[in-house]
């Protein structure tokens, strides 16, 4: 890691609780719509199970690369009608707001002090499939102090396809290895090494609920594996 200027984050599950957030915000919207018996967390990971699927039209190229709100948005009303509600009988307003859940997510507790020891010492930024406006707000909400909005929009390129690990590299005019990706997500990590990014792993083991049953461990000997931000920092003498 002695190489590393920057560090670049992996968000949806790395920095920020999803499916907490997400949940939160259908539960009301269950209750206003006349479905209260629906459980707000199945609803919340049906959603999400939409996210690879949608982003995989963009990677194959049969569809052109669109921001991750749009995809978000069009989730959102395939995972409705499963669920019994038509969303053509639901106010617009209503829809838009349920779909800036994604902008409205906490950081999981160690974040924002494992944050802002590690940027003494590293440039910061998500390196996201989230799109510029949701990274933005998405920190401005929860204090998270990024030197850069970077990730999918500013590249082009949904994760965990190689361009979006290089471009990332190539915006910070940096070579490879001087970018860190930190990740959850022992898959991203994999995409990041094989283009000749560093790695860091940070345990999240309860993103997807208390039956998780992947991503519990590192996979592999990444460049750094830590327990949390704050255990990151630790180790990278920060």
């Amino acid at each position: 890691m002695k190489q590393v200027k920057a560090l670049v984050f992996d968000t949806f599950g790395t920095v920020v609780d999803w499916r907490s957030g997400v949940a939160r915000a259908v539960r009301p919207f269950l209750v206003a719509h006349g479905r209260a018996d629906l459980d707000p967390f199945a609803v919340a990971d049906a959603w999400r199970r939409r996210y690879q699927p949608a982003m995989e039209e963009c990677r194959t190229g049969r569809r052109p690369f669109t921001q991750l709100d749009t995809l978000h948005r069009e989730n959102l009303e395939h995972t409705l009608r499963d669920h019994g509600i038509d969303p053509a009988g639901v106010a617009e307003a209503d829809l838009a707001d349920l779909n800036l859940a994604w902008h409205r997510l906490d950081p999981w507790p160690d974040v924002l002090l494992g944050l802002f020891r590690l940027k003494k010492k590293y440039f910061l930024a998500p390196a996201s499939n989230g799109n510029i406006l949701l990274l933005a707000q998405m920190a401005k909400r929860a204090g998270i102090p990024w030197d850069a909005i970077l990730g999918a929009e500013a590249v082009q390129a949904f994760k965990p396809r190689p361009e979006h690990y290089l471009r990332t590299a190539e915006v910070l005019r940096m070579a490879p290895a001087e970018v860190c990706l930190v990740a959850a997500h022992n898959r991203d990590l994999r995409a990041a090494r094989a283009v000749g990014l560093s790695t860091a792993f940070v345990a999240r083991p309860t993103e997807h609920g208390p039956g998780q049953t992947i991503d519990l461990a590192a996979d592999d000997n990444w460049d750094c594996v830590a327990t949390d931000f704050v255990d990151m920092a630790t180790k990278l003498g920060c």
